[in-house]
């Protein structure tokens, strides 16, 4: 499958900017694995303070990132309009090298267990060849009642 534009991103994911972290799908196995590209600016606003004389990219939006990823790659098996997966656990991230403004994510996402109420992946982070992160993730189906009650 040919790479997938933020068009293709948009349609299969819900978060916006500033907090849209998934800017190209490079390549996409529908319900098994992804690999996606976000491009890191100066300008994003978690560089204000985070920080401001050494900008690094906080992990917990790294993690954010490679969620994303994984939801595109769901996004076929979440078809119910009711229902949507939500992050249950993040498992040994390590975060091998900071991230700096310039820099170009390659992340990878790789389905090892599920399909139904619970799917796990595998992440790795690269920027050129370097692994700057990595780590293991669940998901949970949830009914959207149960968060936000009856509308």
């Amino acid at each position: 499958m040919s790479s997938m534009n933020i068009d293709y991103v948009n349609a299969k994911i819900r978060q916006r900017p500033p907090f849209q972290m998934i800017e190209r799908v490079l390549e996409l196995e529908k319900g098994v694995k992804a690999v996606g590209l976000k491009n890191v600016s100066i300008n994003e606003p978690y560089f204000v303070g985070h920080f401001p004389d050494a900008p690094i990219m906080p992990g917990v939006l790294i993690v954010e990132s490679c969620a994303q990823l994984c939801s595109i790659v769901l996004a076929e098996e979440c078809t119910d309009v009711n229902k949507l997966y939500v992050l249950l656990k993040i498992d040994t991230f390590k975060f091998i090298k900071p991230i700096i403004p310039g820099d170009t994510l390659i992340i990878s996402v790789n389905k090892t267990r599920g399909g139904g109420q619970i799917v796990c992946f595998d992440a790795e982070v690269k920027v050129g060849d370097t692994v700057c992160a990595k780590g293991s993730m669940m998901f949970t189906s949830v009914d959207k009642q149960s968060i936000y009650g009856e509308k």
